[in-house]
């Protein structure tokens, strides 16, 4: 298994997140997309201001990697039409991979029209424009119930509006990594959740992110069926290195 074909080496801390300055911030991102390049990871997961940068250095390279960012990050409480417009320009920009969060807060109040309206909306545009698009449904903030609903109607949705070839193009992925739980407790991909996930949203795949630290939890994840996994340690994870940093 060449687990780097997995692997999305992800940065998307915005200066204030890193505390550090906005020239320091683009010189880690920088980096990050120069190590996925020579790393050969699968895909580089950076903000949308980098998307064109990114594209420059990795054709300029003549690499393969390809180029994954946000939409309506990190709370996904953008309208549809924001939503939609970032995804243009982000398609525009370069990027292959879309990752919107989904508005999981509306889906917890019972707004189901809103979640099927972009959910429907937003991955049309990237059908239609030959991307992957991936939700993230933030699963630190639902209850197993809920993992299972939103699993169910993304996935529901996108039988009742695509083709099944297409349905290798849309991924539900578990979490953004930056929300904030109470008491410490796991903010990202947990196997039980995953487990759930896979159970609930096939034949769409599944994107693990948040929290992998360890190459071994990286191999579990992908025996049990995790097409994808985004993390920030990907160079260390592919190497069976350990890992310090808590991001």
């Amino acid at each position: 298994m060449n687990i780097k074909s997995y692997l999305d080496s992800t940065y998307l801390k915005t200066s204030e997140d890193a505390g550090i300055s906005e020239s320091e911030n683009k010189d880690t991102t920088l980096k990050f997309i120069q190590e996925a390049i020579d790393e050969k990871f699968k895909l580089i997961m950076i903000r949308p201001e980098f998307v064109s940068i990114a594209k420059k250095m990795i054709i300029d390279s003549k690499s393969k990697v390809t180029i994954g960012t946000v939409i309506s990050f990190p709370d996904g409480k953008n309208s549809t039409d924001e939503k939609y417009l970032e995804a243009i320009q982000a398609i525009n920009n370069g990027a292959d991979d879309l990752d919107f969060v989904i508005n999981y807060e509306a889906f917890k109040n019972g707004d189901i029209h809103l979640i099927k309206n972009e959910v429907l909306t937003c991955t049309r545009l990237g059908v239609e424009n030959n991307k992957i698009v991936k939700w993230i449904i933030e699963v630190a903030a639902l209850n197993n119930d809920e993992i299972i609903k939103i699993c169910a109607l993304i996935k529901n949705i996108v039988i009742a509006n695509f083709k099944e070839d297409n349905y290798a193009n849309v991924f539900v992925k578990s979490s953004t990594g930056f929300f904030k739980t109470n008491n410490n407790t796991p903010n990202g991909a947990t196997i039980e959740t995953l487990i759930v996930m896979l159970e609930n949203a096939s034949p769409l795949s599944i994107k693990a992110s948040g929290g992998i630290k360890t190459t071994d939890d990286a191999l579990q994840m992908i025996r049990l069926g995790i097409k994808r996994i985004g993390t920030s340690s990907a160079k260390a994870i592919a190497n069976n290195e350990s890992i310090t940093s808590n991001y």
